[in-house]
Order: structure tokens, then C-alpha cells, then sequence
């Protein structure tokens, strides 16, 4: 990918899980919240080819918001000194989380029958995400974030007169982002994901949107229909904190 490509993609991705603030500096995109969704505590790196010169700026800016340092760092070449600089300061990583990009119109007909499209989500939507298997308290937090999110689109599958599989779509920086991907556990295997995917890409279709990105955990079996869909990755990246974050 290019770098604009790359700035624009991280831009969208800070963006749509709308931290309560961002700022910018000498590259960086630094993110405070104080809610369980990482991308929305944490700071990344406009270009994958910065040295480490701004990390005690970015460090001061986290402990001046009363939040504890966190990074998301693509495995790129050009970031090995800033990686290595954590190291030294006690920084450890995990979470490696693979991003995944793909092309609007190939998802929009991913499926024949895709989900819904709601312009704003209901009590129904949001309680896929605190049903049996998933963590409450991060279910709740992501529900809140997810319906704030600015600029966004909700698909639901419903089965039996329930919603049983939910989706958001963000526009932004000329990108479509997929997240919140979720299937009550009950109802799993049985291709709502794919019905919800697909109705994302047909409403990213009717904007004109081309280009489509996500994120998803470098183990989440989920991967396998991602890939069915036309995703492919073009990065991956861990969240370096110290201690556990």
C-alpha cells in the first residue's frame, strides 16, 4: 500500500471507533479514551517508517490525560528502532491483529440474501453483543462506541423474529471499515456472517465507496469467511503497553 493509502486507513480505523479525543503529532495519531477497545486508547504511527524521536512527546501526552501509555504497532520493517526503544522502556506486545482489505463491490455480492440495513441501531441490535460468550462489560462498552461511531451504518440478521447477527459499517478518508461483527452464539454456522458482510458492501456500494478495510485477531477462525469475501491482509500489528495496559 502506499502511504497515503496507509494514512488513510489509520485515520478511518482511529476514527470509527471515536475516541473521547485525538491529537496529532510529529506522525503519530494518539488516541484517549478510557473505555476496552484498544484502537480507541492507544497511539499508531501515520507512516510505517518512523524512527522514535516523538515517543517521549507521545508518553508525556498519556500520562498528562491521566491514561497509561499504549501503542499499536504494524510489524513493518521501517518501525524495528521504535519497537526496540519499547523494549528497553519495559514496553511488552501482544494481540497480533491482522488488517484486511478488500474491494466494495466484490463484498456487496458476497451473498444473494444479504442482512438488513438500519440507519440507526435498536435495543434488539445491541444485545448480540452481551449474550451468552461474550464479556458483558466489553459487549457494552463496544455497543456504546459502535452507536456513536460517526458516519455509520448497522446490519442485522434476524431469525425467528429475533436479531440473532450484527455488523457496523464507517465511512471515512474514502474507506469503508467493517467492525462489530457479531453472531449469537446459539445461531453460529449458519452464514449470517455472510449475509451481514454482504449487506455492509451494499451499502458501501450506494455511497461510492471502492475500497473496504478490517481488523480482526490474527487466530479468530472468523478469518476463513473473510477471506471467502476477498480480504486480504496487508498488515499486522500488536498493542505494546507496559504491564497489562
Amino acid at each position: 500500500m502506499s502511504p497515503e493509502d496507509i494514512e488513510s486507513l489509520e485515520r478511518a480505523t482511529v476514527e470509527a471507533v471515536a475516541p473521547a479525543s485525538i491529537i496529532e503529532m510529529d506522525g503519530w495519531l494518539i488516541a484517549f479514551d478510557p473505555g476496552t477497545i484498544r484502537r480507541a486508547h492507544s497511539a499508531v504511527p501515520l507512516r510505517h517508517d518512523l524512527d522514535a524521536s516523538a515517543l517521549d512527546a507521545v508518553e508525556a501526552a498519556y500520562r498528562t490525560a491521566g491514561l497509561p501509555p499504549a501503542f499499536r504497532l504494524p510489524l513493518s520493517a521501517g518501525l524495528e528502532g521504535v519497537r526496540n526503544v519499547l523494549v528497553r522502556r519495559g514496553y511488552t506486545s501482544e494481540q497480533p491483529t491482522v488488517v484486511e482489505i478488500s474491494d466494495v463491490v466484490r463484498l456487496a455480492a458476497f451473498r444473494d440474501l444479504p442482512g438488513e440495513i438500519l440507519a440507526h441501531p435498536d435495543d434488539a441490535w445491541g444485545e448480540v453483543f452481551l449474550g451468552p460468550g461474550f464479556d458483558p462489560v466489553d459487549g457494552a462498552e463496544r455497543v456504546a462506541v459502535l452507536t456513536r461511531s460517526p458516519d455509520a451504518l448497522y446490519g442485522q440478521v434476524r431469525e425467528g423474529g429475533r436479531t440473532v447477527a450484527v455488523g457496523v459499517v464507517t465511512f471515512g478518508h474514502g474507506w469503508a471499515g467493517v467492525h462489530g461483527m457479531r453472531t449469537a452464539s446459539a445461531h453460529q454456522g449458519r452464514g449470517h456472517a455472510s449475509q451481514i458482510l454482504a449487506a455492509l458492501g451494499r451499502a458501501a456500494r450506494e455511497r461510492g465507496v471502492e475500497r473496504v478495510f478490517l481488523q480482526v485477531e490474527e487466530a479468530n477462525p472468523a478469518r476463513r469467511i473473510y477471506r471467502r469475501a476477498g480480504f486480504k491482509p496487508v498488515w499486522t500489528y500488536r498493542y505494546w503497553t507496559k504491564g497489562t495496559g
